[in-house]
This record gives C-alpha cells, structure tokens and sequence, in this order.
C-alpha cells in the first residue's frame, strides 16, 4: 500500500487545529486518522491531538484475525473510547469546556476498507478504471457530514449550492468529546488494486469541488503530487481553514510524509 499525507495552517489561521497520523504495518493493517479540532484558547489543537493519539493507541493491538464482522466494532470502539476520554479531560479543566473534534477513521487491509467517522471530516473513494470491463474511473464521497447543513440538505430546505455559502455551514450535529456518549457511523467497503482513499479535514473539501479532486486523483503522477496538488488547490481557493489530506492507494507498501504550516 502507498501512502501520503500532509497538513497545512492555510492562509488564515493562526494555528493548526488539524492533526493526522498514518500507520504502516498494523498486523497486516494500514491505519490513518484525520481530526479537525474546534474550541477557543488553542483547544482545538488539544482535542484534534488527543482523539489521534487515543485511536491510535487504542487500534495498536488490532490483531490480523480480526473478521469482516468485527472490524467494525474495533473502530467504533476506538473512537468510542477517544470520545470519553476527551469528554471526561474537558469537563475537568474549565478552559477547555466545549472543546471537540472531527475524526474520521480508516483501517484498511489489502481488500477492505472499514472507516469509522463523526463529524464532517471526509473520506473519498476512487476507483480505478477497469478496462476489460468497461468500467470508467469512479469517485464518490463515503462518509456523510454530521452538521446542520447536511441535515437541512436532506429534509429538502435547501440545495447543496446553497449549503456551500450557508452562514452556518461550519455547525456540526456531531463532534467526538462534545458530549458523554459518541454516536459514530461505521462503512465497510471493498477496494482493489490501483483505487485511492482520499480523507480529508473541511479545509479541503469545503474549497475544492469533488470533480476537481477526482481529476488530480486520476492523474499519472505519484502520491505525493497528488497530496500535494490537492493542498495547493485549497490554498488557491482562499485557505481559510487549516488543510489536511491522507491517501492510501491500494498498492506495492510505501509511505511518504510531507508537512506544511507548523504542524507535526
């Protein structure tokens, strides 16, 4: 499997809200984590780090029997688990009261991909073309935004144009460590050889229209480009959101890692 990610402050921001981690070699599992922090007094930053660091540490001893059927439980737990400790940690310190994060999730084998998620950080599929099937490239979001303007786009009260310059497009239903228990949605799917995951924080998707993403994905350049291409593309679009990008590709194993901002 190829992996690449990075991370930028933007043009705006002060300080980088977002963290990412990637994990090669997990049992024969590859591990990556996108989270978006929210909060005044830099506790976003606090919470984006912790719900990283406590799925990660949690999925550590993720063992390479784990099923089809279990594998949901095991991120779900994780998340369940990062959201309490975060939760408990910002109902104890008053200047972190509130504080939360975005967290989407993904272990990934050699043919599935189960990805774990609250919140309106993203993760994208690309599928490779199959020629002797006839089958073109494919790209489709696979999560659903936990937030209010997803929620109004399907009750029907307003169009997906309108929610990308709605006032309130930034308020979220859900967030991990907002509240004592975490509601978390779980996706299986399969993948196969030359298909892409592309998870991302809203300072992406909230900038860069899916065909255009779709269009860099299917690029003949390597991973890094694209990670690269695709945080550049946000940036002229405005950046006024921190900017992080994770992709696997279902491949030969290889990581790359390239950071921009301040960020780890």
């Amino acid at each position: 499997m190829l992996t690449a990610f990075r991370t930028d402050i933007g043009k705006v921001r002060l300080i980088n809200e977002d963290r990412a981690a990637v994990q090669l070699g997990l049992n024969g599992f590859t591990l990556a984590i996108v989270a978006d922090g929210m909060g005044g007094h830099q506790a976003g930053e606090v919470a984006s780090k912790m719900a990283v660091e406590l799925v990660q540490s949690h999925l550590l001893a993720v063992h390479k029997t784990l099923t089809e059927e279990q594998r949901p439980e095991a991120v779900r737990q994780a998340i369940v688990h990062a959201n309490e400790t975060v939760y408990e940690f910002a109902s104890n310190q008053k200047r972190y009261h509130g504080m939360g994060t975005t967290v989407v999730v993904t272990l990934a084998s050699e043919k599935q991909l189960t990805i774990g998620h609250i919140g309106d950080s993203r993760a994208y599929l690309w599928q490779a073309p199959v020629k002797e099937k006839g089958k073109d490239a494919q790209f489709r979001q696979v999560t659903e935004d936990h937030s209010l303007v997803n929620e109004l786009i399907r009750s029907g009260q307003i169009t997906q144009a309108e929610a990308n310059n709605h006032p309130r497009r930034n308020v979220l239903t859900r967030a991990l460590g907002t509240e004592r228990q975490a509601d978390v949605d779980v996706t299986l799917l399969n993948w196969h050889n030359g298909d892409i995951l592309l998870m991302c924080s809203d300072g992406l998707s909230g900038l860069v229209e899916d065909d255009i993403m779709a269009h860099v994905l299917a690029a003949d350049k390597d991973l890094e480009w694209k990670a690269d291409e695709l945080v550049r593309l946000a940036l002229a679009e405005g950046g006024d959101d921190n900017i992080t990008v994770v992709l696997l590709e279902n491949r030969n194993t290889r990581i790359i890692e390239k950071n921009g901002g301040d960020d780890e």
